[in-house]
């Protein structure tokens, strides 16, 4: 009696365990994403506090319009999207200015016309950038004149339990920038955005043998 109690006290502890033991698996088009998103160099580019060209995240000595932070978060998902052949909102249809309130708003309302769809939360966010889509996770700040914030989902074998906690991975641009960091790390500056399930998840399908093609 006492062995089968044991047995059955290890077995519900392993159960426990399980979620945070078992890494998400990364398959070949998250792999393509992955090698993607590094080429971007987001830690030398769309650097906070200057204007930037939008395609490229280069300083193109524009002087800033006022004594915000100039953050480029919008720009770097509009350059990875530009550069992939799929579209979002971005200049010149829209200035950089507050642009991630209008990306939001574009993938509610339009983003399905183009080939986005709504993901239902963190962990499905994960898995389809695990499996090479291109998914952005954003915010849109109620405040009309205060900016939101959007990020890309990068692909990550972090287990289902810690990106149900704290998000998924995420590169972007921003007051830092990330190559690689939890969502909640990511978006901090926008606290209750995580907190009170604020932001939403799209994705987009990416056929990655005419993408490498192109790139020949």
């Amino acid at each position: 009696m006492k062995r089968h109690v044991r047995l059955s006290f290890l077995g519900a502890m392993a159960a426990l365990l399980v979620p945070f033991l078992e890494a998400a698996e990364i398959r070949s088009g998250g792999r393509h994403l992955l090698v993607f998103l590094d080429s971007l160099q987001v830690e030398k580019r769309w650097i906070a506090g200057a204007h930037v060209n939008w395609k490229t995240g280069e300083p193109d000595g524009r002087p800033v319009s006022d004594s915000g932070a100039h953050s480029h978060c919008s720009a770097l998902v509009a350059a990875a999207c530009e550069r992939l052949g799929v579209y979002i909102l971005r200049p010149p249809e829209h200035p950089q200015t507050l642009l991630a309130n209008a990306q939001y708003d574009w993938l509610l309302e339009r983003g399905a016309t183009d080939g986005w769809t709504p993901v239902s939360g963190a962990a499905e966010a994960q898995g389809e950038a695990n499996r090479g889509k291109l998914v952005v996770a954003a915010y849109r700040n109620s405040k009309t004149r205060k900016p939101g914030h959007i990020a890309i989902v990068r692909p990550s074998d972090r287990s289902e339990e810690s990106v149900r906690e704290d998000g998924p991975e995420v590169i972007q641009a921003g007051q830092e920038n990330y190559a690689s960091a939890p969502l909640k790390v990511g978006f901090r500056h926008h606290p209750d955005a995580w907190k009170r399930g604020e932001v939403r998840f799209f994705a987009h399908a990416i056929r990655w043998e005419r993408q490498t093609a192109r790139e020949r």
